[in-house]
This record gives C-alpha cells, sequence and structure tokens, in this order.
C-alpha cells in the first residue's frame, strides 16, 4: 500500500461501518512487522473483532500474535478501563472520607460518563505518552465507525476545555482532581493527533455513494479537529472477470460509476485502491496475501456447499407476521455496514404501503435514512435524532426547570454540569426512549446505531436514570417506559441484520446472547446482501457465494427464530421501487 512506503509512528483507520476497517488495519500491523518493525494494534471499537481476525484471544492488555513475530494487539474495554479509573480517583479517598462518602463517589463514578472519559484516559495514554510505548514503533488505531471515532477524536479538546473552565470542582464524574492531573495528557493527545509528522488518519471506504460520501463528511470534520493527515482507501474494489455473468458486470458498473462520481475532496487526497478479495480475511494467511494483489485459491473449499434444502424466504414474509399488530417498534440493530438503514426503510416503506402510519428515525449519527428512502410515501414520517439539537433543547429545558429558584452560584454549578460532554449522552437516550414512546400510536422503525454503540445505550438505562435524577430531578415518562417497552415481545421487535458472513453473524449471536441478558428477545434475522440465492459464473463471486454457505446454516440453525434473505441486487436499493425490490427478495 501507498502510505505503508512513508508511514507515521501512529496510524487511526476509520470509516463508515462494514468497510474493512479492522481488516486493513490487521494488514497493515502484520505488514509493517513482517518489515521488521515492532508494532501494537489497538482497537478502541466497543464491539471490536479483532480477536476473531487475528485468531487470538485478546484482552486490554497487549498480547503477542504468535504467528507474527514483533506484532502486539489489545482491545480497550470500557468497562474494565471504567473500574480501573474508579479504584484510580476513589483510592485516595478510601481511609480518609466516611464509607457513605466514598460509596456516594462510586455510585456517581458508575454512570455512562465515567465509562467514556475512562476508555479516552486509555486511549490518550497510548497515544500521548510516549513512555507507555516506547517498546513500539508504529501504534495503529482499529476504530469504532465513523460517529463514534469522532466523537473519540474530539473528546481530547472537549474535556481539556471542559477542565480549563470548571471552577467548582465538581462535574459528572464526581472530583475532578483525578482529571486534573492528567490535563497535561489531554493537551498532549491534542497535539499528536494534529502532527501530520506523527499521526496519519486513513479513511477507509468502499467503491458505493454511502460510503464515498460519509468519507467525504468524516475527512471535513477531521479536517475541522485540525486533523489534515489523511489517506484514503478505496478497499473491495471489483473487476468482473465473466462477461457473461451478469451480476458481476452490475457489481463492477456500480462501483466504476460510485468511483466516478467520488467528491472532489475526496479525489484530491493521497488514494489507494484495493480489489475484492476471493475469500474472508480470516487469520494471518489471508492478511499477508491482501496486499500481494493475489487472487489467491479460487477452487471450491471442500464442506462450504450449504446443506439447506431450501433459503429462508424473503423479507416480505417476515413482515407478515408483524403487520397485523398495527403499532410498536421495529429496531434494525447488528453490527455496522450490514446495512441495518436500507432494512430500516425498506421495513417502514413496506408497512406504509400495507396503510400503516409509520414513523422511521435513527440514532445514528452516520445514517441515510432521507436520502435511502428518497420522495417520502403517504403514511410515512421521517426524524433523525440529532445530537447537537437534542443536547442543546435538553439543556434549555433542565435550566428552565431546574434552574428556577436558584441563586447565581447555583445557576453557575448547573450550567457548568450542563457543559459537560457527557451531557449529550444524556440528551440522546433521552431521545431515543421519546421516539420510541411513539410506537402505542402506530409504527416506529427505528434504525439504530452500530452493535456496540447500541448495547451501551441501551444497557446505560439506570446510569440514565441518576444522571437525569442529579441534574433535573424530574425522569421522563417515556425513559421510565423504556425498558418495559423494549422487553415487551407484543411492543417491541428487534430484527439482527447481518451479512453472511463470519464476523457480521458472530457479532450478531453475541448480540442476541446480550439483550437476552436483559430480557429483550429477538424476533428475527435478516440476511442482507446474499449471494446465495443468486446463478454466478464469475471465479471472485462464486468463490464468495460459496463461503456463504455455512454461515446462512448457522443462522438457521442455530442463531434465528425467525429468518429472512435479501440477495444483493443489481440496482442500489434507493426510493421507495428499489426499496421494495429488497422486501421481494428474490424472484
Amino acid at each position: 500500500m501507498k502510505f505503508l512506503d512513508h508511514t507515521t509512528r501512529n496510524l487511526f483507520f476509520t470509516g463508515k461501518g462494514g468497510v474493512g476497517k479492522t481488516s486493513l488495519a490487521c494488514a497493515t500491523a502484520v505488514a509493517l512487522a513482517d518489515r521488521g518493525k515492532r508494532v501494537l494494534l489497538v482497537s478502541t471499537d466497543p464491539a471490536s473483532n479483532l480477536d476473531e481476525v487475528l485468531g487470538v484471544a485478546l484482552t486490554n492488555k497487549p498480547t503477542r500474535v504468535s504467528d507474527v513475530p514483533r506484532l502486539f494487539a489489545l482491545n480497550l474495554d470500557p468497562e474494565e478501563s471504567a473500574r480501573e479509573y474508579r479504584d484510580r480517583v476513589v483510592g485516595p479517598y478510601r481511609e480518609v472520607f466516611p464509607k457513605a462518602v466514598v460509596a456516594s463517589m462510586e455510585e456517581q463514578l458508575s454512570g455512562s460518563c465515567t465509562v467514556e472519559i475512562a476508555a479516552f484516559d486509555e486511549f490518550s495514554r497510548l497515544l500521548a505518552d510516549r513512555s507507555v510505548t516506547a517498546d513500539f514503533d508504529h501504534v495503529i488505531f482499529d476504530t469504532a465507525p465513523t460517529g463514534h471515532t469522532l466523537r473519540l477524536l474530539s473528546l481530547p479538546a472537549a474535556w481539556s476545555g471542559f477542565l480549563d473552565q470548571n471552577t467548582t470542582g465538581t462535574s459528572c464524574l464526581g472530583p475532578l482532581a483525578g482529571l486534573k492531573a492528567q490535563q497535561q495528557q489531554y493537551q498532549d493527545t491534542v497535539r499528536a493527533l494534529a502532527d501530520a509528522e506523527t499521526t496519519t488518519l486513513v479513511l477507509v471506504t468502499r467503491a458505493e455513494t454511502s460510503a464515498l460520501s460519509e468519507a467525504e463528511r468524516s475527512s471535513a470534520e477531521l479536517n475541522a479537529l485540525g486533523l489534515r493527515n489523511q489517506h484514503v482507501v478505496v478497499n473491495a474494489v471489483f473487476y468482473a472477470q465473466t462477461p457473461e455473468d451478469v451480476v458481476a458486470q452490475a457489481m463492477e458498473r456500480r462501483g466504476r460509476d460510485a468511483l466516478g462520481a467520488m467528491p472532489g475532496s475526496l479525489a484530491a487526497m493521497p488514494r489507494t485502491e484495493l480489489p475484492l478479495a476471493p475469500h474472508n480475511l480470516l487469520g494471518v494467511a489471508a492478511l499477508r496475501a491482501l496486499f500481494r494483489n493475489s487472487p489467491g485459491d479460487l477452487r471450491p473449499a471442500k464442506g462450504k456447499k450449504s446443506q439447506l434444502e431450501k433459503f429462508p424466504p424473503a423479507l416480505r414474509q417476515m413482515l407478515d407476521e408483524i403487520a397485523p399488530s398495527g403499532r410498536g417498534v421495529i429496531l434494525t440493530m447488528g453490527k455496522g455496514g450490514v446495512g441495518k438503514t436500507t432494512i430500516a426503510a425498506a421495513v417502514a416503506v413496506e408497512l406504509a404501503r400495507r396503510g400503516h402510519h409509520v414513523h422511521l428515525s435513527t440514532t445514528d449519527p452516520a445514517a441515510h435514512v432521507h436520502s435511502t428512502v428518497g420522495a417520502i410515501p403517504a403514511g410515512l414520517t421521517i426524524s433523525r435524532i440529532d445530537p447537537k439539537a437534542e443536547t442543546a433543547a435538553y439543556r434549555e429545558e433542565v435550566l428552565a426547570r431546574a434552574g428556577t429558584g436558584l441563586d447565581s452560584q447555583g445557576r453557575a454549578l448547573l450550567e457548568e454540569d450542563l457543559r459537560s460532554p457527557c451531557t449529550e449522552e444524556i440528551a440522546v437516550f433521552r431521545a431515543f426512549a421519546k421516539t420510541v414512546d411513539r410506537g402505542k400510536d402506530g409504527f416506529v422503525v427505528l434504525d439504530t446505531a452500530p452493535t456496540g454503540h447500541t448495547i451501551l445505550l441501551l444497557d446505560a438505562a439506570l446510569a440514565f436514570h441518576r444522571e437525569l435524577s442529579r441534574q433535573s430531578h424530574e425522569i421522563p415518562e417515556s425513559v421510565r417506559e423504556l425498558l418495559p417497552r423494549l422487553r415487551d415481545p407484543d411492543f417491541t421487535r428487534i430484527l439482527l441484520v447481518t451479512l453472511p458472513e463470519a464476523t457480521p453473524v458472530h457479532e450478531a449471536a453475541q448480540l442476541q446472547e446480550d439483550l437476552q441478558r436483559a430480557g429483550i428477545r429477538t424476533f428475527g434475522w435478516v440476511i442482507n446482501q446474499s449471494l446465495a440465492p443468486l446463478s454466478l459464473s464469475d471465479p471472485v463471486l462464486s468463490a464468495r457465494q460459496q463461503e456463504e454457505g455455512p454461515y446462512i446454516d448457522e443462522i438457521v440453525r442455530k442463531a434465528a427464530s425467525s429468518t429472512a434473505i435479501v440477495p444483493w441486487l443489481p440496482e442500489p436499493p434507493l426510493g421507495a421501487e428499489g426499496l421494495l425490490a429488497a422486501i421481494r427478495g428474490p424472484l
């Protein structure tokens, strides 16, 4: 790859979910280690799959990758980081303050804000404290999908600024002494991120209009943060090898058209293009082969053929079960990049076509719901939970209610608390609960954020109850009712969306287990963009088609109570007609 010839010490891989960030980050780490460099590979994604790609069990400490000398990897574990952070902050006070005071501090440090700042604390140490990574020539960060990553990269300035302005010594994180001691580290993180000699932002995308648009948006936001040393990698570019394969020809055409319409700011940046690999990039051998531009072994792999007598039905049959209720919430969930937005939009359009009142919304900061639906059909309304707008509205509401009657010092304390970066999380959570509440009067279809972010959102219910009580002394009914509604299978239907590939399937299975532990039942699985039902002769697509078999079998036999399949479509599923084609399934 071009950027490997002149590599900075720090490399960040970011981009839309499902574009191949983890595979490329791992392949880059392996390539640099093979060149004799000592490399530390770090995942900041709450839903990391480094373990599966590398074939190594990882923790939040550097672990040697046995097949690659000089390569170490770790997963930043937000919950473990939060536990360690609490111990560091509360520890000095355990023998000084009464037990009740210490317990109060621990309670205050149990919210989502602490999880965020603790994970960021670990991230900033790896980036800014050279003594922590002194044994390594390169530190490579495999990040969460774009929206989460942009928030992570903005935190150094956000928390540093909050600490500068805070005059009371208190916040949603309790006493600020623990943070003040590390303020220099946060400022060093800001400088390291902006230093083009030290850090490169690798924007991973695909030859798809939505992925390229998000890469352009991400690039602009990174520029606004002062992070201008960027390199674009267009991953999985497909070149048809068989003229008579109409699917292959359509796939190449779609990619060619998307690249031809690439936004000008991206086209002007340094760029690397990589071809679509014929097999899943799992294991060190496959990762090493990626940069050799080798077509790989295209012969059918023994035992890979699906053992099912027939494929799952089209998505419209699943909706036949849901539609009669006429109300409730439908959530599309799964790994980033599996097509949750498309499936959510298709479900909403189809239910509206059947005469239902439907509201389609999203909690994903990187969603493209409006552009996916196009002209809005009768019976359908669309909204987006905008973090900035929700935060502004929440601040105004709290100040109007809780600020009434406070003296100037008390109001100043409340305003300062509301400037904390984690106020945004509270505001978004409230908006999510309010949107779910609309399911009492019709269908609400929610396109949720990628898996890790969604689970943190759902798991945070009790923590947000505490934060809302502390800031506003009032918990809205929609928030109180959220978990009972999500646990009611007659009100909430969760559709796990996946691709027929190892990582999305296994991540969705883990998500299903997490939901079950929270008392939330999955309604069904949707296998999206499948090649399995199609007639193919192109060698690369045929090889990928055959690899889908075991994962489809695994979903139907082990994971899903109800399953639907959506084939890869020659035309992008955009607009009402394109979305309804996804609902109908293979013809």
